[in-house]
């Protein structure tokens, strides 16, 4: 039953708290008095249509809030259970709040709800005859509550509860398994196809940083050789400054015995034509090694890519894929 209604700032009124006790309650007056204005508030609370028209003349919204008692077998706690809300152990507390601007805001127990919800559990809980007005007994939604009530099933409902609760509970138990399921599988799918494309790749550590190396290497070889052919053309076809650096040592040779001095000029010259010769034959060598086929490139970019395309997409360096392998 209504037990109180609060009005704050609707039409002509500003505050009003009205107490119901059980029975009958009359509101009486002459036309123009307020009645309306009161039936108004209470559909507020109760989820019809919302007009900005109803605030108050200075203020910058309205608020209307019903409290109802309720039997612990009352249709309306099934509604708030369905909800996931506050059941208010026996009591309903409807609020409506609406703006100047036209907005409007549903509360339940205290809890913001929609005005689809003010709505359906105020047709449990009131019952508007009038000229112009719905009646609920034309309401397939409560003729359900009307024969329980009717038959005084409390105790079957009270069970029948019970057991739909434990049902969806044990429903949405199934669901979150099938789903945790679903998950698993789906993981280690993911981590097989991760160890299959690990496993044809077989990374190496450091293979990365010689294969950069590498395809520098390829990409610079046309310049590479050309820098090698300069250099052995300046140190001459044949070993020609080796032969430069002979020919003035054994020259110093002849004059050793009578120059004492010269004998470190000799040893400098000896040493100078070794690293000579060495170094024209590292770069014969060098020059040699210069790969200057494009498919090597090609085959080179591709191991190098798929590398660091893998430790993308493992968040990792590309050393550490050998890692995530074991």
């Amino acid at each position: 039953m209504l037990v109180r209604l609060s009005i704050r700032d609707v039409v002509l009124i500003e505050r009003l708290d009205l107490a119901f006790a059980a029975g009958l309650g009359v509101l009486t007056g002459e036309t123009g008095a307020g009645k309306s204005i009161l039936l108004d508030s209470l559909g507020l609370a109760l989820g019809e249509r919302a007009d900005s028209g109803l605030v108050r003349h200075g203020a910058d919204q309205l608020s209307v809030t019903a409290q109802f008692d309720l039997s612990p077998a009352h249709p309306s706690h099934a509604i708030l259970r369905d909800q996931g809300l506050d059941d208010g152990e026996d009591m309903l507390v409807l609020r409506r709040v609406v703006t100047r601007d036209g907005r409007s805001r549903a509360f339940v127990n205290d809890q913001p709800a929609s005005v689809g919800l003010l709505r359906r559990l105020g047709e449990t809980v009131v019952e508007v005859h009038g000229q112009f007005e719905s009646h609920g007994l034309m309401n397939a939604a409560t003729h359900r509550g009307v024969l329980d009530a009717f038959g005084a099933a409390d105790k079957a409902l009270t069970a029948c509860r019970t057991a739909w609760d434990t049902f969806r509970a044990a429903t949405a138990a199934r669901k979150a398994a099938e789903d945790d399921l679903t998950r698993a599988r789906a993981e280690e799918a993911t981590l097989r196809h991760a160890e299959e494309e690990l496993s044809a790749l077989d990374p190496r550590p450091g293979e990365e940083a010689e294969l950069a190396e590498r395809r520098a290497a390829l990409m610079n070889g046309e310049k590479l050789a050309e820098g090698m052919a300069a250099a052995l053309a300046a140190l001459g076809d044949h070993g020609s400054v080796e032969a430069m650096l002979r020919t003035a040592q054994r020259h110093l040779d002849r004059i050793a015995a009578m120059a004492p001095s010269v004998s470190p000029i000799i040893e400098a010259l000896e040493r100078a034509a070794i690293e000579a010769a060495e170094a024209h034959n590292q770069l014969d060598k060098a020059a040699a090694d210069i790969d200057l086929d494009p498919r090597h490139l090609e085959v080179t970019e591709e191991r190098l890519f798929a590398l660091r395309a893998l430790a993308r997409k493992h968040g990792v360096e590309a050393d550490a894929l050998a890692d995530v392998l074991a």
